[in-house]
């Protein structure tokens, strides 16, 4: 039998790359959230994946009443068939190599403090009923450019250097990216188990900043400046390299990860954002 799922937040970059992957394998609703806080009736309902926020909840210190996931909670409480995704950040643990799920929480920002008190309010509330995913830095294509953003992406901030013509030297500075379309099925993995409980959700592998660039630049043609970091820039974004131990995750899913899945999606949007726009 299909799960039933809603996904909450419809212009989100997330929520439509969710849909995109589940409308084929699951009974499938996107909805905003103002129309999911309206809504009486979830008996039916397996998963809540809420993608929406707010930007107080981003930029402010906690309050309650900006916490979408909070509040979708106590709407799903008495539904006991009705489980909650949480999408959750890596920043919430200190920048490392091979981060576990056990390890220290030291969320430094509003929005990752922010993050850390909603896993600790949700897991009060719906105690095994809620899946909290530690996501590390999704790599896709948003597709409403109109939409504000609440962060900019990776790529974007990529973009914003090449209409420069400039692109920094990131020398040795590692993240963990996982291509949004794997995510995507990841998640849709964990549903069909009917998982709960706390998962980093990464590649698990350091990814050099620099072969991100140049697989995001393979069909540009235009002549790009590489430039040096100021100093202390450098020194503050090498600090945050980090990767994410995805045991736990491997252990629950049947999935492999290949880092030629992340270069491929690059040359993807690299395609999509030089050589399909000339045509």
């Amino acid at each position: 039998m299909k799960k039933k799922i809603i996904i909450v937040g419809r212009n989100s970059f997330i929520a439509r790359h969710l849909q995109g992957y589940f409308k084929r394998r699951c009974i499938v609703n996107i909805i905003s959230y103002q129309k999911f806080i309206k809504n009486l009736n979830f008996n039916n309902i397996d998963y809540v994946i809420n993608c929406s926020s707010r930007i107080e909840y981003v930029k402010q210190k906690y309050q309650s009443k900006f916490d979408h996931d909070l509040q979708i909670s106590k709407k799903i409480f008495k539904f006991k068939k009705c489980k909650l995704i949480f999408l959750s950040t890596r920043k919430i643990y200190k920048p490392n190599n091979n981060i576990k799920e056990c390890d220290k929480i030291l969320p430094k920002e509003n929005y990752s403090k922010n993050k850390y008190i909603t896993e600790k309010k949700l897991l009060e509330i719906l105690s095994e009923r809620v899946l909290i995913l530690r996501i590390s830095n999704l790599i896709g294509l948003h597709n409403n450019k109109k939409k504000r953003k609440l962060h900019k992406t990776f790529i974007e901030i990529f973009l914003d250097n090449i209409k420069k013509n400039k692109i920094f030297d990131h020398k040795n500075i590692y993240k963990d990216f996982l291509p949004i379309n794997l995510f995507a099925k990841i998640v849709f993995l964990l549903v069909k188990k009917n998982k709960t409980g706390i998962f980093n959700v990464s590649m698990g592998k350091k990814i050099y900043l620099k072969s991100l660039i140049r697989w995001l630049n393979h069909y540009n043609t235009n002549k790009i400046m590489i430039i040096n970091y100021p100093k202390n820039d450098y020194k503050k974004f090498n600090k945050d390299s980090f990767f994410l131990n995805n045991t736990t995750l491997l252990k629950s899913i049947n999935i492999k990860f290949d880092l030629n899945d992340l270069k491929k999606e690059c040359l993807r949007i690299s395609k999509k954002l030089f050589y399909e726009k000339k045509k």
